[in-house]
């Protein structure tokens, strides 16, 4: 079974991100059935300081004990949708930091994007996709663009148009496939660090 883990990107209070990410999540459930498991990963509870890591997550695994807390968790899925605002045509700087804390976790696995933001966050995941790419994740096409004009009541209150159900069901399957796909490479990296 595919494990999918829906990263809540946003940590500030106030957000709109965990409201978007539990629809994502059941919407996700509900289109996989029994072929994923799919579960809310959200960046809050894990409060990562800026990386305090004296070594880097290429080189060796983290030794603080919250980045082995976070790396124990993105290790367990086989694929992403990361769930992002955007501040200032770039997404928060939380879920950079998180992202930079760990190399392995993320390889091999694909990751797909679901932003909101007043451009439906397209800057943002512009950026996370460079990012994606070093860290050799399967970056994948389709990506759901909510505007917190007509996919928000007063920029707060989520009410998504119907359009984007649509747009999550083909991401989902997508995300599966490229899941399915890439199986081999993720257990071949995965014994390869076990025997260093």
């Amino acid at each position: 079974m595919i494990r999918i883990g829906i990263i809540i990107g946003s940590t500030r209070p106030g957000r709109n991100g965990d409201q978007v990410a539990r629809w994502v999540r059941d919407l996700a459930a509900e289109h996989a059935g029994d072929t994923a498991e799919v579960e809310l990963v959200d960046l809050a509870d894990y409060a990562l300081p800026l990386l305090d890591e004296a070594i880097p997550p290429a080189q060796t695994p983290g030794r603080q004990p919250h980045t082995r807390r976070w790396a124990e968790r993105i290790g367990s899925h086989d694929a992403y949708v990361i769930v992002t605002p955007e501040y200032n045509t770039a997404p928060p700087a939380a879920l950079t930091n998180a992202i930079d804390y760990l190399h392995r976790e993320w390889g091999g696995k694909p990751v797909a994007y679901v932003g909101y933001g007043i451009f439906g966050a397209v800057m943002a995941v512009q950026k996370l996709r460079a990012q994606a790419g070093v860290l050799r994740m399967a970056d994948i096409g389709p990506q759901v663009a909510l505007s917190l004009h007509e996919d928000f009541v007063n920029f707060a209150d989520f009410r998504p148009r119907e359009l984007h159900t649509a747009q999550v069901r083909g991401l989902v399957d997508e995300l599966l496939a490229w899941a399915q796909a890439l199986g081999p490479l993720r257990a071949a990296s995965q014994a390869g660090y076990e025997q260093a």
